[in-house]
C-alpha cells in the first residue's frame, strides 16, 4: 500500500509515517515511479507506535519496543526493558509536571500579591 493508504488506514499523516520510518520503526520499498510502498503489516506497527507515543513514549522510547511491534503491543506483558523505559518516561512527566505546578504556584502568588488579591485563578 503507498503512503496515503497507510496514513488513512492508521488514522495518521503521511509526514508522521516518513518521520517514523526516518527513525527505523517502519520500513517500506521503493516503486518503479519512486512511490513509497508498505506491506499490510506496517498497519499493525503503526498503530502500535501510535499507542505508545498516546501513553506518553518518545519515539525514542518506542525504539526499544521494536521486537514486539509487529503484535498486540497494549495486550502483551510487558518487557523488563519496556517497564525500565516506560518508568523512567513516567519519571521524567512526573518531574515536569511538578515543576510546572511551582512555576503557575509562583505566578498565582506574584498575581495576587499586585492585585491586592483580587485577582483569582482561573480553575
Amino acid at each position: 500500500m503507498r503512503i496515503g493508504e497507510l496514513a488513512k488506514a492508521t488514522g495518521t499523516s503521511p509526514r508522521a509515517l516518513r518521520h517514523y520510518e526516518q527513525a527505523g520503526l517502519i520500513s517500506s520499498e521503493r516503486a518503479p515511479n519512486g512511490y513509497r510502498v508498505y506491506d499490510e503489516r506496517a498497519g499493525v506497527r503503526v498503530r502500535n507506535i501510535r499507542y505508545l507515543l498516546a501513553a506518553g513514549l518518545t519515539l525514542d522510547d518506542v525504539q526499544v519496543f521494536l521486537p514486539c511491534l509487529d503484535g498486540d503491543v497494549a495486550a502483551a506483558p510487558p518487557s523488563d526493558n519496556g517497564l525500565r523505559v516506560a518508568l523512567e518516561r513516567l519519571a521524567v512527566l512526573n518531574e515536569r509536571i511538578a515543576a510546572q505546578t511551582e512555576a503557575r504556584d509562583r505566578l498565582e502568588a506574584a498575581l495576587r500579591y499586585k492585585t491586592g488579591g483580587r485577582i483569582r485563578p482561573v480553575a
